[in-house]
Parts: structure tokens; C-alpha cells; sequence
């Protein structure tokens, strides 16, 4: 997965998704996209992976298959996250390196805070 998607499309046979290119990674929706506990959770899931690519299908969200689509969507759309087609799967991969080249430490600074968070309240 590439760090910088073209800003029209993730193309693989055929099937392609929009996305930002980094010029256009705007700081008030990359906040916006994680502002919700649900992507959030997401993208934590996504940077405390091994694996550069995740499925759709590897995050286990108590929502509907349509609202998972809309949170993924979001993300996408916001340049936190790229999507690419391989066969019938829909593959996923965080966009740190155009994030850390545009905001220098916010990422870090943001699931760094969502772990503390998690920790005083019990959760995850």
C-alpha cells in the first residue's frame, strides 16, 4: 500500500475509490473523521497492526454493515485512510506517512490519548 494514494483513485482491476491526494488533506476533517469513537477505534486498530493492509472484514464494529461503510467512507474520504480493491476484498491501510509529513506528531499525539483515555475508563 502506498502512503500517498492519487487524489482520484486507488485503482486495482478496475474497481477504484476517491481519494485525497495529500496537498488536499485538510486538518478540520482528518479531526472530524476521528472525532467519532467508532473510526477511532479503527484507526487504533489499524496502527497497532503488524499487517499494512486490513480487510473490512477484520474489524469486528458492534454497528451495521452499512454504518461500518459510512465510518470507512469518512476516513477515506478525510485522507486518514486508503482503500484499495484486491479481488473482492476491499483492503485498508492508514495513511501515517502523508499525516506525519502534513501534521508532524498529531497521530501519535491523538491514539496516544485515546489509549490513556481508554485506560482511566476502563476500556480498551
Amino acid at each position: 500500500m502506498t502512503a500517498a494514494a492519487p487524489h482520484t483513485e486507488a485503482a486495482t482491476g478496475g474497481r477504484t475509490l476517491a481519494h485525497p491526494s495529500r496537498e488536499e488533506i485538510r486538518l478540520e476533517a482528518v479531526l472530524h473523521a476521528l472525532s467519532d469513537p467508532m473510526r477511532l477505534a479503527v484507526v487504533r486498530e489499524m496502527a497497532a497492526s503488524e499487517e499494512a493492509e486490513l480487510s473490512c472484514s477484520a474489524f469486528e464494529l458492534p454497528v451495521t454493515k452499512s454504518t461500518t461503510t459510512h465510518h470507512f467512507r469518512v476516513l477515506r474520504e478525510a485522507g486518514v485512510i486508503v482503500q484499495v480493491y484486491r479481488g473482492t476484498a476491499k483492503l485498508n491501510g492508514l495513511r501515517r506517512a502523508d499525516l506525519d509529513a502534513l501534521f508532524p506528531g498529531l497521530l501519535d499525539h491523538i491514539l496516544d490519548a485515546a489509549a490513556r483515555q481508554g485506560d482511566r475508563l476502563g476500556g480498551n
